[in-house]
């Protein structure tokens, strides 16, 4: 048996998209030396947004990445930037120790409230 909650539900989106933003950077750091390499990315708070208003059914659609504009390409027409998929991937993996940690307080609450109604 399975419990969730809406907030577990979200929470586990939000884990979701913060893995999906870990492969994007991890993509863009493997083709740093591909001539002609787009960087690649998505809003993650957008994202995230959109996905708390879809239904259950649409929810299962992966993530599309983008080519991300602004960034200055080299002569190669590469446009991947160590130092900011640096900040990218700090950034995932701070989101993804919270989102970790929102979960494992509702599983708490939950256990409590379940051991609550058996005392």
């Amino acid at each position: 048996m399975q419990v969730t909650t809406p907030l577990s539900d979200a929470l586990a989106r939000y884990l979701d998209l913060t893995t999906q933003q870990m492969k994007f950077t991890a993509e863009n750091i493997a083709n740093v030396d591909t001539p002609g390499y787009k960087t690649k990315g998505f809003d993650f708070e957008q994202e995230f947004a959109r996905q708390l208003d879809l239904s259950e059914v649409s929810k299962q659609v992966g993530v599309q990445g983008q080519e991300v504009d602004g960034l200055v390409s080299r002569p190669d027409g590469n446009n991947v930037s160590m130092d900011r998929e640096g900040v990218q991937m700090a950034k995932a993996q701070l989101q993804f120790k919270l989102g970790v940690q929102l979960l494992k307080n509702e599983y708490s609450t939950v256990m409590s409230a379940i051991h609550a109604e058996a005392k």
